[in-house]
């Protein structure tokens, strides 16, 4: 170890003595802590035209947990999805929650060609950004393809409401570019695989395009891409509260460029409490089939969710992951969505009903399970995780770039409270903090 690390290590003690804050003295002085209310909700923080999240209803005066909504400008995903049909919706709902209206025919025709045009990275991009620096941490990878990227732009500072969508539907556009070539070039350099730097089509959709940038042979299904499609459009979009949302406003609301503000939301997204959580349910999953022999065992299924439970198994933390969400309470209206894509695409591959039996089980019995350890009033419920992960896995996508699909999507909405933050707050978000300092002697 170097001096640095000894010395970093050697006063970790100091700083737990010295940062430590007794959790009482948030009630003391009715500080809400992580910006939540005793109940869990969020404090309220700002207005939004974009989304919104529903978990309770009004019944005779009081706040009633209900089945959980989504909705998009004034649409509930639900209606959203299935008025899609067969169609790829990524391009029609992106621009839905940008513009605030669906788009025509001719507008959807428009834009799917201006993002089918900046489906494109500057001359020798992808060799000296992406390839020369190669890391299995793909939202890394991407964040320093932001960043590179705003060099390329004759107009990086401008924070213009006009000049900050053009950056945002550029980045719209490449970040898929920005996490397949990461993840091939992490594959060839660090894993000794082969690498495939393939071009988007500008006629293909962003699912299509993901897909295809993906795989060595470039093909995939209609069932595939229409999949991955719906959980692009269910992840693009979850009320301005979320982290990677919010942090987006408030770097937007210091007067910070595209490019920054972009980077500082993917670092937030990135994170084990946000985005990352993903990753620990896909780990959890592998632990439990290689612990759990007939995944169509109910029983075995339980009995080992219990020894997780119980601190026992796993990661030794408690936690099944996978299970409940900050907002919802009776259910994830995308966790129901995506369930029935992944019984159709497991009907048309063929090979994961023991899979899809095994996160069946665990669905039917991990809440009660969780209810009853901790004295619960209502078991948890499903969170998105839960079948996003199953859709990637059986899709092939390596557990790497989970997080990145997340990314993705979830662009789409940072660039609309980007912009809903420009065009409507003149100030820049300063909340207080309370200091319990004590003069030193």
């Amino acid at each position: 170890m170097s001096n640095l690390d000894n010395f970093s290590q050697s006063h970790v003690d100091i700083l737990k003595r010295t940062d430590y804050i007794d959790p009482a003295l948030y009630k003391e002085f009715a500080v809400k802590s992580g910006l939540r209310e005793a109940g869990g909700q969020g404090v309220l923080a700002g207005l939004t035209n974009i989304s919104k999240i529903v978990a309770t209803k009004n019944v005779d005066g009081q706040n009633v947990p209900c089945d959980g909504e989504l909705w998009y400008r004034g649409y509930k995903i639900n209606g959203l999805v299935q008025n899609l049909g067969n169609e790829l919706g990524f391009e029609k709902i992106a621009y839905l929650l940008i513009f605030g209206v669906l788009p025509n025919d001719d507008e959807l025709a428009e834009f799917k060609n201006v993002l089918g045009e900046a489906r494109r990275l500057p001359a020798h991009f992808t060799r000296d950004i992406i390839m020369k620096a190669p890391t299995g941490d793909i939202m890394k990878s991407m964040m320093r393809s932001i960043l590179a990227y705003s060099y390329y732009d004759h107009n990086a500072l401008d924070t213009s409401v006009g000049n900050s969508l053009r950056q945002c539907i550029e980045l719209i556009a490449t970040f898929p570019m920005f996490a397949a070539y990461a993840y091939h070039a992490y594959n060839h350099y660090k894993k000794g695989g082969s690498m495939y730097i393939h071009m988007p089509d500008p006629k293909l959709s962003a699912a299509e395009n993901l897909l295809s940038l993906l795989r060595p042979d470039r093909k995939y299904t209609p069932l595939e891409a229409k999949v991955l499609d719906t959980a692009l459009l269910l992840h693009m979009e979850h009320g301005g509260g979320n982290n990677s949302s919010f942090t987006t406003r408030v770097v937007t609301s210091a007067g910070s460029d595209t490019y920054s503000t972009m980077t500082a939301a993917m670092a937030s997204l990135k994170g084990s409490r946000h985005g990352g959580a993903n990753l620990k349910f896909i780990s959890m999953m592998g632990d439990i089939r290689e612990h759990v022999n007939d995944w169509y065992d109910r029983d075995e299924v339980a009995a080992y969710i219990q020894k997780i439970v119980n601190k026992e198994a796993f990661d030794r933390t408690g936690l099944v992951y996978g299970m409940g969400h900050a907002v919802y309470t009776l259910s994830d209206p995308r966790e129901l969505i995506l369930k029935e894509y992944v019984r159709r695409l497991v009907r048309e591959k063929g090979c994961f009903d023991a899979d899809f039996a095994l996160h069946e089980n665990i669905e039917a019995v991990a809440p009660e399970i969780i209810a009853k350890a901790r004295n619960m009033v209502r078991p948890p419920a499903p969170n998105v995780d839960f079948y996003s992960g199953a859709v990637y896995y059986m899709l092939g996508v390596p557990p790497s770039f989970y997080t990145a699909i997340f990314a993705i999507a979830r662009i789409v909405g940072w660039t609309a409270h980007r912009l809903e933050e420009l065009t409507t707050s003149k100030k820049i978000i300063r909340p207080a903090y309370k200091s319990i300092m004590k003069p030193a002697e």
